[in-house]
Parts: C-alpha cells; sequence; structure tokens
C-alpha cells in the first residue's frame, strides 16, 4: 500500500526557518509566516522535512488512493520559494496574472523573493484555494 511521503510532523518552524543561511530569504520565509498563518487562520506546521503548511483536509480519489494533505503551504527552496496551493482550481489562473513574477506548476507557485508580488493577491490566492478545497473535499 502507498504511503505518504510528506506528512505533518511535530518538528519546529521557527528552528527549520532559522536554518535558512541567506539572510534575506530568511527574512521573506518569516514574512510568508506570518501571512500564511493570519489569512489561513491556521497555525504553521511542518510537513515533511522542508514544507510549512497550514491547515489539512482528507482526500479520497475514485482510485481508492486517499490520505491527508496541508490545506495550503510554502517552502523557502535553494533556488526561490514553492508556494502551495490546490489542484483543479479554475479561478487560480485569473489571480496568478495579478501576482507579479512567478511561475506555476501543477500545485506550486515560484517566485524568487516577496517583493516580486502582490501580498494581497497572494492572500487571495491563500484564501481561494482554502475554499475550494473545503467545498471538493468536505468534512465527513
Amino acid at each position: 500500500m502507498y504511503e505518504q511521503k510528506t506528512k505533518e510532523n511535530e518538528a519546529s518552524v521557527v528552528e527549520f526557518i532559522e536554518q535558512i543561511e541567506n539572510t534575506g530569504k530568511r527574512e521573506d520565509a518569516y514574512k510568508l509566516l506570518e501571512i500564511f498563518t493570519e489569512t489561513s487562520g491556521y497555525p504553521p506546521k511542518m510537513w515533511g522535512a522542508s514544507i510549512i503548511g497550514f491547515g489539512s483536509y482528507h482526500y479520497k480519489y475514485k482510485t481508492g488512493h486517499e490520505g491527508d494533505a496541508m490545506l495550503v503551504g510554502f517552502s523557502p527552496r535553494k533556488a526561490n520559494f514553492s508556494l502551495y496551493f490546490a489542484t483543479g482550481d479554475t479561478e487560480r489562473e485569473a489571480l496568478l496574472k495579478k501576482i507579479g513574477k512567478h511561475k506555476s506548476g501543477k500545485s506550486c507557485v515560484y517566485i524568487n523573493k516577496l517583493d516580486d508580488i502582490d501580498v494581497s493577491v497572494l492572500k487571495e490566492l491563500i484564501t481561494q484555494s482554502i475554499t475550494f478545497l473545503k467545498k471538493t473535499y468536505p468534512v465527513e
């Protein structure tokens, strides 16, 4: 049976951020921590070794595969920040057109630094992603 690699754990978010060598990246990580915490309404938790997640939901696919995932989150990677949002949300693209300098993948939005984006749009993305996931995967 498949076992999820990225799980919520009790590691310290602050200790993780303090290990970031680049001062600017560490400062942005603290700012993102504040933005995600305030906007999501959830406390930060480590997911795996390098992702800071907020809230969680339980998913179950038609194939029978199921698990738990964070509602939203971010990770300060060496090259850039990975911001995690819901996949399949059709309203995400409209917000991404307004966010500023970024690249995006299936569930990730990549930014180099916080100054490159519009924080108010980031907050909209966080809220929209949480709303979409709660509607898509309601608590049973």
